[in-house]
């Protein structure tokens, strides 16, 4: 295994996370590349040109190059306008892998890349690999949202790729149960987290940086979208603040604040962000809730380690890797019951899963880690320990020794 072309179509991994369409995505292809040219696999990743004036090929390390194709306009694209654009993009991966160079494998992140590396495979007779990241059936049973055509090519590369890697065992039972992926194809392969950046430090130093007071601290951090849940976070504040003053969290009964991290995303970020502004103001939480515009990806940390509970209320997750990083800064945190964050987060030991969307039961975990200090640094403990056994380095030799064995196999055929 020499040479690996990654496809990210519709999200550039040099695009700073929580902007956009930019999120877990981006640093899952930009860390994952990085882990595998350092295990010296070359990874070409082509991505849309998405601005003009970008250079056509970037060599971000020894190894890691990123590719800007074009295809369609050289500006912000909506997502659900993209698929009118993969026929240009493929054919324009075509033309750089004519100049760079046949890789040994292609893996393609997201449904879009997906449909680009199907054709490229049977163009070229290389193995494809896909991750999805999100699937439109989980998203159809959970935020009862409907993808049919994205649902349709899901199914085709799936049917024809040649491993299937699925963050956790709950995405891969989903992509067996809603799309009947064989079982042998595919591959749990957790993300990791990079243990340079995420990791505990000081919360009065970070708390300092970030000009917070000495008062309880709710972090969410993630893209502006209803998917992932903001609003939940904003209610479980608000049922926090109710309760009597004697009970209260923090020094002298100091009522907590929220810090919501991240920007705009998808075609209903826009009025997401305005319904949360006027949520709000109509809970009279204007002076407890702080939109933070978002952050290089670094910097998150700052956040993680000033935060007392980081909340990850998403109606689906694949992964979580904002909890993951959370976690690694020793960080408790209080999560969905879904996806992988069931297995993200061992509820009670790690920190707490809440089944459905009641900001009252997100409210008593976050109550619950307030009033015990001596609980909560347990839960610290064990959430950077669980932590430490997720690495991109792991994922990457796992990654490279499937990427191996896949060119010698058979490919595999259309159904």
């Amino acid at each position: 295994m020499r040479r690996l072309a990654v496809l990210s179509f519709h999200t550039s991994p040099l695009t700073q996370p929580g902007t956009g369409d930019g999120g877990g995505m981006n640093v899952y292809v930009r860390e994952l590349s990085s882990a595998l040219a350092g295990a010296g696999v070359d990874c070409d990743v082509y991505t849309r040109s998405w601005r003009r004036g970008l250079a056509p090929v970037l060599e971000v390390e020894p190894g890691f190059r990123v590719h800007h194709v074009p295809a369609g306009p050289e500006a912000s694209v909506a997502k659900e306008d993209l698929p009118q654009h993969v026929e240009q993009f493929t054919a324009g991966v075509l033309d750089r892998i004519a100049t760079v160079g046949a890789p040994d494998v292609i893996h393609a992140n997201y449904w879009l890349s997906g449909v680009a590396g199907h054709a490229l495979k049977h163009r070229l007779e290389l193995p494809l690999v896909s991750t999805f990241h999100t699937l439109a059936r989980v998203k159809a049973e959970e935020a009862a949202e409907e993808h049919d055509l994205r649902a349709k090519a899901e199914a085709e590369v799936i049917g024809c790729s040649d491993a299937i890697l699925a963050n956790s065992a709950d995405e891969a039972t989903q992509l067996e149960r809603l799309y009947g992926a064989v079982p042998d194809r595919i591959e749990v392969v957790p993300p990791g987290v990079d243990h340079h950046l995420f990791s505990p430090g000081d919360q009065r130093a970070a708390r300092a940086e970030l000009g917070l007071g000495a008062g309880p601290v709710l972090l969410f951090a993630g893209r502006i979208q209803p998917l992932k849940g903001a609003d939940v976070a904003v209610r479980t504040l608000a049922a926090l603040g109710q309760e009597r003053p004697s009970d209260r969290a923090g020094p002298a009964g100091r009522a907590a604040r929220l810090l919501l991290v991240g920007g705009p995303s998808g075609v209903d970020g826009d009025a997401e962000l305005a319904r949360l502004h006027y949520l709000v103001a109509d809970l009279g939480l204007r002076e407890r809730v702080t939109f933070v515009p978002p952050q290089p990806h670094g910097r998150l940390a700052l956040y993680y380690r000033a935060a007392d509970v980081c909340l990850v209320p998403s109606r689906s997750e694949s992964f979580g890797l904002v909890a993951l990083e959370a976690a690694a800064c020793g960080t408790p945190v209080v999560a969905a019951a879904v996806g992988g964050l069931a297995t993200l987060v061992a509820d009670g030991v790690s920190g707490f899963l809440v089944e459905g969307r009641d900001p009252e039961a997100y409210a008593a975990r976050v109550a619950q880690l307030l009033r015990d200090p001596a609980l909560a640094a347990e839960m610290s403990l064990e959430a950077t320990t669980r932590a430490a056994g997720y690495r991109w380095s792991i994922a990457a030799a796992r990654l490279r020794r499937l990427y191996a064995d896949l060119t010698a196999r058979r490919l595999v055929e259309c159904r």
